[in-house]
């Protein structure tokens, strides 16, 4: 890996937490930190190991407007996204389908993306489409990834501006294989970023650390724009 590229990565990425065009970067109350609200509220399941609770009568009012809020924050409710159309009740089935999912997705990250984890990434990919979608309308690659990285952390997000920088056009193997080989090309660079999750109610910083997925996330997402 060249000095330069490496500098590039760094850059990319504190220039999305401290700021990056009309957005005010990762502050407590700012868009980018629903991501950590969300990802720290299902992770916490995980980590307790009480997935299935997800979907009980006393969480899953929660946990739809936790995925709702942070897909709503990240462009998933504007324009012509049948999300538009929805309430937070639509994602029950999804939220109820996650919580019987198993822990592996939690433990998924780029760095493991070896051929039998891949697998289960996409079968996860088209789960989330079934449940999410319905008879007028399929769910895009852009919205099933965010909720993957939202929820699990597992992958990027597929936005445009992360598909131009890696040049990746859909959810499959190849795509995520070249993402795990930008990954391998800049491993010391990725593993020596320890950015911890903000905390919803004390806005201070947590003991989970953003996944290697949302680190290439974030330098995809700026690097993009270009």
């Amino acid at each position: 890996m060249s000095l330069r590229l490496k500098n590039n990565i760094l850059v990319s990425i504190y220039q999305y937490l401290d700021e990056s065009s009309k957005n005010k970067g990762r502050a407590p109350e700012e868009r980018y930190t629903s991501f950590d609200y969300c990802y720290n509220y299902f992770y916490s399941f995980y980590k307790e190991g009480k997935i299935n609770q997800l979907s009980s009568d006393k969480n899953i009012q929660t946990s739809c407007l936790q995925l709702g809020f942070y897909l709503a924050s990240w462009g998933m409710f504007r324009g012509s996204t049948f999300l538009l159309q929805k309430s937070s009740r639509h994602f029950r089935k999804l939220i109820i389908t996650i919580s019987r999912m198993s822990p592996e997705l939690w433990e998924i990250d780029v760095d493991k993306y070896n051929v039998d984890n891949l697998n289960i990434l996409l079968i996860c990919r088209r789960q989330i489409s079934h449940e999410l979608g319905d008879r007028d309308n399929t769910p895009s690659d852009t919205l099933i990834t965010k909720i993957m990285l939202g929820v699990f952390g597992n992958v990027p997000a597929f936005d445009q501006n992360v598909k131009k920088c890696f040049k990746i056009y859909r959810v499959d193997k190849n795509s995520l294989s070249k993402i795990r080989r930008f990954y391998e090309e800049n491993k010391q660079t990725f593993d020596d970023i320890k950015i911890p999750t903000l905390d919803f109610i004390t806005g201070k910083e947590t003991s989970i650390y953003y996944p290697k997925a949302k680190l290439i996330d974030m330098y995809g997402f700026i690097n993009g724009q270009a």
